[in-house]
């Protein structure tokens, strides 16, 4: 919310009440209190009413500082809240020089000026981070408000009675932006990458990947200075990110208070980790889901026919498929989401999933969080009060996307215990993963079962919808098993993976705005992302789609999904057939690539649920001190060692920057000089990716399943180890847990490879020079 008029005014309507001085400030065992005044106070005269905030700063853990601005305590308390997980008893440093005061959580902390002008630092090591100074923190009435309360005291009346809506303030944050400084994150963002110049508004909605709305919307963002921001608040956060006050970044929440985290860290990954301590890691999804996944799209026609139709075409053609997903229509027309399958399509749905497991394929089917009205489970919802109720008491229904469609309430312990149920006998037919669709368009005029604030429910709706369906995936499959495919999600979600990006048009522009809201997604601790390979919407020309498929199978996950028209690759071929680069031959190329990369691939995966750190990221993440690296939003880092650069328009060409170092393409294996921009021409069998210097990447013998020994037969290539370096590499096996490292030295113009014992025999070569077989008896050599 923008609430200044130029450098000197207010806009009309609005009372700013400021910080202006930190009147008293006490020390606790790991937290400072402060009052801060709204003015000056030179005597007691001027201690006679007036707006104070209380301001209590708690170091939570190393480099986290949290911070709550409270300007009344008394208002209720129903905003649903983020699952957190702080540590208790942290014990914090607290230096005071008599100038200031300062709270220390490791090698952050916070400093609080004493003195007649408002003044607070966050610093690192010393150094500032960021804070807030003279007309920054703030308490904001609206005048109508003021006038009431004016007019009722001046009446006699003190103790007058509050206007109905209890947010009629607001509780504003506003910290300082450096010369240079760039912010991102916020959820999935589609607008430009950097956010500084824009507003963002963390409030979910169905916009596709066209516009400013978001589906994922998170009240996260990150500074390439090392600092992270976190507003712990369901409700309608709004960040005003160098644009209300153009050296500023703003956080305003309606009510009486705001509460917010900030973390410190060397690199901005460390701030990632930081933030994902708190809020939580991403679960680790199953191999299996790494590769190639079909979809019957949206509203194609289709049976078991079909489907059996699209398996045998990919295994004809030589595709690896390894998920076959089920749209909505598994179900009858009318009736989402019933649970049942539409019998006049699949007949026997049973024999059907036997039938796709026999062929070595997982099985996703589709669902929302809405029942329609013919929906036959409707009945036993509404009489047992499964729905979200309007305040009259009545179901709250609607006829947008299914007629009389009422929401499922996952605030009522029974009603989230039967949709998990609904899951679980899905499992029980042969149903391995859910697509968790919709979640964004949370009415706010209703009541819930436990009392939440519809406001905040609705962001934080999306958390328990995903979070019941992922416990019921994995109370069957077991931890490492459970993998959805979902749309919406806030702050928490990345706990539940996979995500994806909506609802994207099948063209060039729409590519980049996939990637860039997937970048903007990962900023914010979501480790795992997808697309729609060849866009959702239209159908896409035949050099899209196969532009798209590279992009596609070069992102964590990988899944052909349209809405009118099939994705399958030979309806792109036309009448070259058997041309070399053709669709299917393009899918195939990259669909194997990634299956030889599953070592590396799952390696990375590994980490990330680990550390939190997004496998498919931004350069920034890594190259945070380079200076042509904080505006890159077409080409991403997919783990630590490979920089992929999709191609994104019919001419052929990327550009690429490629950091300081020698970088070697994986697929020409040309090396590039770092510290430059290139531009690449390629062929349909080609897109840039790239091998970053001192790195080991680690091939594995892939053939048809993504689900295989990641290190018998396998090929650890050494690139561009420079002198006095080691690179170091870890495989793990098909469950995430390690099982070699591999670990390579140059020196003394020789590379000293060494590898944990396994009886399993791999190659170790380095990249334009020799190779030697290790495993058994030979655990080293010299290259």
């Amino acid at each position: 919310m923008r609430f200044s008029d130029g450098l000197w005014l207010t806009k009309n309507g609005y009372q700013v009440h400021y910080a202006s001085q930190a009147y008293e400030i006490l020390p606790h065992d790991n937290s400072l209190t402060v009052l801060a005044t709204s003015s000056a106070i030179y005597n007691r005269a001027m201690t006679l009413g007036g707006v104070t905030l209380e301001i209590t700063y708690t170091a939570t853990a190393d480099d986290t500082i949290k911070v709550r601005i409270v300007h009344h305590k008394g208002t209720l308390h129903t905003m649903p809240q983020f699952v957190l997980h702080e540590p208790d008893g942290y014990a914090a440093e607290i230096t005071d020089t008599g100038e200031y005061i300062e709270l220390h959580a490791g090698k952050t902390s916070v400093r609080i000026y004493r003195g007649v002008q408002w003044r607070v630092e966050f610093l690192r090591n010393g150094r500032k981070l960021t804070g807030a100074c003279t007309r920054s923190t703030s308490y904001i009435e609206e005048e109508a408000f003021h006038a009431q309360a004016r007019l009722q005291l001046q009446t006699g009346d003190r103790f007058f009675n509050a206007p109905a809506d209890p947010r009629t303030g607001y509780t504003r944050e506003q910290l300082s932006l450096d010369v240079g400084e760039c912010v991102y994150g916020f959820g999935e963002k589609f607008t430009a990458f950097v956010k500084n110049g824009q507003t963002a508004e963390i409030w979910n909605d169905d916009g596709g990947t066209c516009s400013e709305q978001s589906y994922k919307s998170v009240p996260f963002c990150l500074s390439n200075r090392g600092y992270g921001i976190f507003v712990n608040s369901t409700g309608r956060v709004s960040f005003e990110v160098g644009s209300d006050t153009v050296a500023k970044l703003s956080m305003t929440l309606p009510g009486e208070e705001l509460e917010y985290y900030l973390f410190g860290g060397d690199t901005p990954e460390d701030v990632i980790v930081r933030y994902t301590d708190l809020t939580g890691k991403p679960a680790l999804p199953p191999a299996k889901s790494f590769g190639l996944w079909l979809s019957t799209s949206f509203t194609t026609d289709y049976n078991e026919e079909t489907v059996n139709r699209f398996a045998d075409g990919m295994a004809q053609r030589d595709i690896p498929l390894s998920m076959f997903h089920f749209d909505c229509f598994w179900m009858r027309e009318f009736t989402w989401t019933s649970f049942v399958w539409d019998e006049n399509m699949f007949p026997d749905p049973e024999k059907q999933l036997r039938n796709l497991h026999e062929r070595g394929l997982g099985v996703c089917v589709w669902v929302n969080p809405y029942i329609a009205q013919r929906a036959e489970i409707f009945e036993e919802c509404l009489a047992k009060g499964y729905f979200l109720k309007r305040r009259d008491g009545s179901v709250f229904q609607c006829d947008l996307w299914q007629p009389g469609m009422a929401l499922v309430d996952f605030t009522n312990p029974e009603a989230y215990q039967w949709f998990g149920a609904q899951i679980r006998k899905l499992v029980g037919m042969g149903v391995d993963a859910v697509k968790t669709d919709f979640g964004e368009r949370i009415p706010t005029d209703v009541v819930y079962c436990d009392g939440s604030d519809p406001i905040g429910m609705h962001n934080f709706y999306t958390y328990l919808y995903n979070q019941c369906v992922f416990e019921a995936l994995e109370s069957v499959k077991g931890k490492g098993n459970a993998v959805l495919f979902a749309r919406s999600a806030t702050a928490g979600g990345q706990k539940f993976p996979v995500h994806w990006g909506g609802d994207c048009s099948a063209e060039y522009t729409s590519m980049a705005e996939t990637l860039r809201g997937g970048l903007s997604l990962s900023m914010c601790g979501f480790g795992f992302f997808s697309h729609d390979i060849g866009g959702f919407e239209q159908t896409a020309v035949a050099d899209v789609y196969k532009r798209w498929c590279a992009f596609g199978l070069m992102s964590s996950h990988s899944r052909l999904h349209g809405s009118a028209s099939y994705r399958v690759p030979w309806l792109y071929e036309e009448d070259t057939p058997d041309q070399p680069e053709n669709a299917c031959a393009v899918l195939r190329f990259f669909t194997k690539l990634k299956g030889r990369l599953m070592p590396y691939l799952y390696a990375q995966a590994a980490r990330t649920h680990e550390t939190g750190i997004p496998m498919m990221r931004a350069m920034v993440l890594r190259y945070p001190d380079d200076p042509a690296v904080p505006y890159l939003d077409r080409q991403y880092l997919l783990g630590d060692s490979l920089l992929c650069a999709p191609v994104m328009n019919a001419e052929g060409t990327a550009d690429v920057y490629l950091p300081a170092g020698i970088w070697t393409d994986i697929l020409t294996g040309e090396q590039y000089e770092g510290g430059r921009f290139y531009r690449r021409t390629c062929s349909f069998l080609q897109m840039p990716i790239y091998a970053a210097p001192d790195s080991v990447i680690v091939y594995g013998d892939f053939r048809q399943n993504t689900v295989y020994d990641y290190v018998q037969n396998a090929e650890a290539v050494i690139y561009s180890l420079t002198e006095g370096k080691t690179a170091e590499t870890v495989v793990c096996d098909s469950s995430g847990k390690p099982e070699i490292t591999i670990t390579a030295r140059r020196q003394g113009g020789s590379i000293l490879v060494r590898t944990t014992p396994t009886d399993k025999a791999f190659t170790v070569r380095l990249h334009g020079g020799g190779s030697a077989v290790l495993g058994g008896a030979v655990s080293e050599a010299v290259l």
